[in-house]
């Protein structure tokens, strides 16, 4: 479920499953159609568990910030389907979205492609239409059978595995990191984050079998923090950055920051360009990502951690953001999450939590979450509108969290209610 998508297809006549279909053979198809534009983009991929969309945001900034044209893919969306496809931060209009579905409609596309299939393929014609410098391609789930898996990457990306999506992917971590090292290409290099021991061997065994140079977090390079800030060390490219200063809270998102500029010193090649510190510096103060510990009214924030990697990041960042201080949670989940370790791992730093419901065939009941949960303090809310805003106004620290497609509803609700 895309929202705003059915308006596009519906007014272009261009039909699309909304389903999950792993594998690439349509997308393929489809794109020959359509003369394949991903052919001719300067690509950067990205998979993993956690991470991506903070690691995409950083490179976006930089490059940016270098006076390069940005096309960015990502999923999901936080407001509608414009956010999912966007050009130097600007979602994309409504006349270059009709302008793409014009294009998919005479090459006949209809019918032929899931609904995530049919987005990713807009994303490809949208940013050859704008002439970008370069594309950052998020894949929606896994890597190796996800419809974003067509390019051929300057770099590829993955910030972090973990258990996730297990029904397609896998119950384990090495089956999740096989899916995950399959955006991995034939000579093109791959930057990792810290990952779990058993996730790391697939991946080096993947780069070997691709002859794929790996930069690996803590190894190639490294992120140290001093009272002015922190400090990016490449030992591989002798590059050192210092004085950077970040706007995105938590200390994992140092390592996302890593990751990024590791990432951009391969697209600089590509495009270029000459790498500036300065540049750099200013990037990584200005970028801030929707969704991530996010302040979205005075103390109440919104943070998407939908499975535990990310519920433990949010503790993590907690603690040291707010040490001591009462926290309230208002909380939707999806039920093929791991919803008890989410909840176990968030009632360490609370004993105060409201669940909700919201629109979304995979959401578990507000009813279900309230039993399952262990907290001392908790109840079903059926206003959380007028809840969050009597909590900012109370000065009660609130955090909206489990699931990003909950953190749209909020956005949109309140929205029409500050209207």
């Amino acid at each position: 479920m895309i929202p705003g998508f059915d308006y596009y297809k519906d007014k272009w006549h261009v039909n699309s499953d909304d389903v999950i279909k792993p594998g690439l053979a349509a997308i393929e198809e489809a794109l020959s159609l359509v003369g394949n534009p991903q052919q001719t983009l300067r690509v950067v991929h990205l998979a993993g568990t956690n991470g991506k969309g903070s690691t995409l945001t950083f490179l976006e900034a930089i490059a940016k910030e270098h006076g390069l044209r940005v096309g960015k893919f990502m999923s999901p969306c936080i407001v509608d389907v414009h956010d999912q496809i966007q050009i130097d931060g600007q979602p994309i209009a409504e006349a270059d979205m009709d302008a793409v579905f014009q294009q998919m409609q005479a090459a006949g596309l209809s019918g032929k492609l899931t609904d995530f299939e049919l987005l990713t393929v807009a994303a490809f014609i949208h940013f050859v239409n704008s002439e970008v410098d370069i594309s950052l391609i998020e894949a929606g789930m896994g890597g190796l059978l996800d419809s974003t898996n067509v390019v051929a990457p300057i770099v590829s990306i993955i910030p972090s595995i973990a258990l996730e999506h297990t029904k397609f992917l896998g119950n384990t971590i090495d089956s999740i990191a096989r899916h995950k090292a399959g955006i991995i290409k034939q000579n093109r290099p791959v930057i990792i984050g810290n990952l779990p021991d058993e996730a790391k061997c697939v991946v080096y065994e993947a780069a070997a079998q691709k002859k794929a140079t790996i930069f690996e977090l803590g190894h190639h390079f490294s992120i140290y923090s001093f009272d002015d800030g922190e400090c990016y060390v490449n030992d591989e490219q002798n590059v050192q950055i210092s004085n950077l200063t970040r706007s995105m809270k938590g200390a994992h998102q140092a390592d996302n920051m890593a990751l990024a500029i590791t990432a951009f010193l391969e697209v600089a090649v590509h495009v270029e360009v000459s790498v500036n510190k300065k540049a750099i510096r200013e990037a990584v103060k200005k970028a801030a990502i929707l969704g991530r510990f996010e302040e979205i009214m005075p103390f109440v924030i919104v943070d998407g951690a939908h499975n535990p990697a990310s519920a433990e990041k949010l503790v993590e960042t907690i603690k040291c953001e707010f040490p001591g201080e009462r926290i309230t949670f208002v909380m939707g989940i999806l039920a093929d999450k791991d919803v008890q370790q989410i909840l176990r791992l968030l009632e360490q730093v609370s004993d105060e939590f409201y669940f909700v419901d919201f629109d979304n065939p995979r959401a578990m009941a507000a009813q279900k979450l309230l039993e399952l949960s262990n907290a001392t303090s908790k109840n079903v809310l059926v206003d959380y509108a007028q809840f969050l805003q009597v909590q900012s106004n109370s000065k009660q620290r609130t955090i909206v969290s489990g699931s990003l497609y909950l953190l749209t509803a909020v956005r949109n609700r309140l929205k029409v209610w500050n209207d």
